[in-house]
């Protein structure tokens, strides 16, 4: 199925019988991305009295509780909800879904005290007039590790709040990366990323949205897209989320 959609006064078509999906399936125990020491997580049947909720363990259904953490176990996307003390939910500020996105990979750099940052000037460089209003940020280098890697307590890699203040200076409302977080593992409750992207508490964007721990393959060029976003409609500050990539041409 081919759509067709207009962006700044161009008219592209996208196939949607070709999504590229960006998501890390969670998987029960602890084949999936973790961070910030959150459990693993935990498949298990319902058990009630003779009835068991596995047909691998005779009953008649597959029937199971799920225990995740929508922040630390996978691919998810979060709202403003997730730094502020007010409650906001995720179903509430997301109304659309669907985005013209740029994909764009950069090398986060190496920095004196050692962590690995991407900063504005990266980010300078390497930006064009397509004006998107996602963009989905691939670290370098990039591997299939991203699927199962556990961050917690390894510092990675992390945007600067400079770099992040220049992407909204870009209009972009949908951040993607594939990292646990926009900001540094531990920085004392700062959360520099996170305030430059919601403009918390000053000027909120709520209908903004980051989505951390995506996987973008090496064979997925950079370049111009049409992002759909999907989410479940948790009443919280963030869902598990599955972004798929459609391909676009020029009309």
């Amino acid at each position: 199925m081919k759509i067709q959609f207009i962006h700044n006064n161009t008219t592209f078509e996208a196939d949607l019988s070709k999504p590229i999906d960006l998501s890390i399936p969670l998987r029960n125990g602890f084949d999936n991305p973790n961070c910030f020491w959150a459990p693993p997580v935990d498949y298990s049947p319902v058990v009630a009295g003779s009835f068991v909720g596995s047909t691998e363990q005779g009953g008649v259904v597959n029937f199971f509780n799920v225990k995740f953490n929508p922040h630390g176990n996978g691919t998810h996307t979060e709202c403003v909800g997730h730094i502020a003390r007010e409650w906001y939910v995720l179903h509430e500020c997301l109304r659309e879904h669907h985005f013209p996105a740029r994909l764009l990979s950069v090398f986060p750099r190496k920095t004196d005290s050692g962590d690995r940052v991407v900063f504005r000037d990266q980010l300078e460089d390497w930006w064009d007039d397509s004006a998107p209003r996602a963009l989905v940020l691939r670290t370098l280098p990039n591997d299939d590790l991203k699927m199962r890697t556990n961050y917690s307590g390894a510092n990675p890699p992390y945007l600067h709040h400079e770099a992040v203040a220049f992407l909204v200076e870009q209009g972009i409302e949908h951040l993607l990366l594939d990292l646990p977080s926009v900001d540094r593992e531990e920085d004392g409750g700062a959360l520099l990323a996170h305030r430059a992207f919601w403009q918390y508490p000053e000027a909120v964007r709520t209908h903004c949205t980051i989505t951390e721990m995506v996987y973008a393959p090496n064979e997925v060029p950079d370049g111009f897209y049409l992002l759909q976003l999907q989410t479940a409609s948790f009443d919280l500050d963030a869902s598990p989320s599955r972004p798929c990539l459609y391909s676009c041409s020029k009309l």
